[in-house]
């Protein structure tokens, strides 16, 4: 296990983005706008719903966010892709966290239900990401189930949620 910090800011998440928090070659968040998390509050190996790790992480939502005004004109809504791409990201930067070594890649998922909406108006995103497998061969596996609440209010669920390190 790394020794990594179990909580992260903007600052840390964007040195992720640029491959400086777990190394060349390894786990990196996507860029800005694309990073759909502000911060880390929590992160774990060994706790969550599952006893195998888990993730909490914030976004804050703002009128100005770019997809708003293009998903929908006139009817601005977060595409539910953004939200389900966001509990993938937190789900490859766990693996880093671990000191799995490789390059994160969003495998696939069981179920999604979206429930709810983001619209300008809301303030924050708030995601959950328990894991209920964890694959360590030459493999780095991820397997977890994930809830998006837009202020408090549960708005999309996954479950059995994949995310793999592979080495290039």
């Amino acid at each position: 296990m790394a020794d990594y910090p179990t909580s992260f800011d903007k600052d840390d998440l964007l040195k992720c983005a640029r491959g400086e928090l777990f190394g060349p070659g390894n786990a990196q968040l996507p860029a800005p706008p694309m990073l759909m998390m502000d911060r880390i509050t929590d992160i774990s190996a060994d706790r969550g719903e599952f006893g195998k790790g888990h993730v909490v992480a914030e976004f804050d939502i703002t009128p100005d966010l770019w997809f708003f005004e293009c998903h929908f004109p006139g009817n601005p809504i977060m595409p539910g892709c953004l939200g389900l791409d966001g509990l993938w990201q937190l789900t490859g930067f766990n693996l880093g966290w671990r000191g799995m070594p490789g390059k994160g890649m969003a495998m696939g998922v069981g179920e999604v239900k979206l429930k709810g909406m983001v619209k300008p108006d809301r303030t924050m995103l708030t995601y959950h990401v328990d894991f209920t497998r964890i694959i360590d061969r030459k493999l780095k596996l991820g397997v977890a189930n994930g809830k998006v609440f837009a202020d408090g209010e549960e708005i999309y669920e996954v479950k059995d949620m994949k995310v793999g390190l592979a080495a290039e």
